[in-house]
């Protein structure tokens, strides 16, 4: 099958995406989360028809899916389509790529591992974006990793990084020291940033996803943000919990109301968790006001059923943000 992007003829293989198709012939197309998060890739479908992987309805508005606008990283083609795009990169947000050095490595759970990088120069980035991270040691291989703090004046960044099985810069950071190695940190990208307002913030993490949203946290918390906030972090057992710490210290110094509330989905009846049982989207309803600003970080799974719930409870699709983590395009 092809796709005719902007006019230009595109030969798609047996399974690919649009978005796939048309970087390997050599477009320049729009992208950033590659997952159907950020909604960079949004294109309009002119002609055909696409089988859409994943729901674009929390990220595309009900005008641009009336006016037929897909996710190009998201979208199968069916048939032969045609498609238009804005490809003027003075939309586009300059990325950078900057070489560095490990410089610390922390157990934070039993398959959580965060990675302190030097880096040789500064990176301008948004707190809760993301980038792609490359180890010397496993050449070619690039993954995506949220920052897990704001910008720093020496130009350290940190990343969570879960051991996925069969990933392979996730399974040599987690089984071996990595110190010293040299690295390279390509980005920024993502739309997963705070939003100016003054209405109340529901931030909503699970596992690895935590990371990007204690970036954000901790941005908000320097930069003065006053806003009542709530935190639905959600684990299958205790030990699976981490940044607990971090998390107390940025709810004592926060200078509104802040709440934590710890969800623990698979915790053993004897195990003396006195804590939330149960999925994170199992509570949401009771801290979900029509006025909140949403923030979610997660699997897939867990996006869509918290999107879900968030829209029953009257929070605007316009004030929920979100990032999805996947193994499809990495170990992130």
């Amino acid at each position: 099958m092809t796709a005719q992007v902007n006019g230009l003829s595109v030969t798609i293989q047996p399974g690919e995406t649009l978005l796939q198709a048309a970087l390997r012939s050599g477009i320049d197309f729009p992208h950033s989360c590659r997952v159907g998060g950020c909604a960079t890739c949004k294109c309009r479908l002119l002609s055909g028809r696409v089988k859409e992987l994943t729901r674009s309805g929390y990220v595309l508005s009900d005008d641009e899916l009336e006016r037929g606008y897909i996710l190009a990283c998201q979208s199968v083609a069916k048939t032969d389509i045609a498609v238009e795009v804005d490809l003027d990169h003075a939309t586009r947000q300059a990325r950078s790529k900057v070489a560095g050095r490990v410089i610390g490595q922390d157990r934070l759970t039993h398959d959580i591992t965060r990675l302190r990088i030097q880096l040789d120069e500064g990176l301008q980035y948004r707190a809760g974006q993301f980038a792609q991270l490359s180890l010397a040691p496993l050449d070619g291989v690039e993954r995506s990793y949220s920052f897990a703090t704001p910008v720093q004046p020496d130009a350290q960044v940190q990343f969570f990084i879960r051991k996925v099985t069969g990933g392979a810069l996730s399974t040599l950071v987690n089984e071996r020291s990595v110190v010293g190695e040299n690295v390279m940190v390509d980005g920024p990208m993502g739309d997963f940033w705070l939003r100016p307002a003054d209405a109340p913030l529901l931030f909503i993490a699970g596992g690895s996803g935590l990371a990007p949203v204690l970036a954000v946290m901790r941005d908000a918390l320097q930069s003065g943000v006053r806003r009542p906030a709530t935190l639905l972090f959600g684990a299958r057992g205790q030990r699976d919990l981490y940044a607990l710490d971090d998390i107390t210290a940025i709810g004592k110094n926060w200078g509104a109301p802040f709440d934590f509330v710890p969800v623990l989905s698979a915790a053993a009846e004897d195990s003396g968790w006195q804590g939330r049982r149960g999925m994170v989207g199992d509570h949401l309803a009771q801290h979900a006001t029509p006025d909140a600003h949403a923030y979610l970080c997660g699997p897939p799974a867990m996006i869509d059923a918290c999107s879900a719930t968030l829209a029953r409870c009257g929070v605007a699709q316009e004030h929920t943000h979100a990032d999805r983590f996947t193994t499809i395009w990495g170990d992130k």
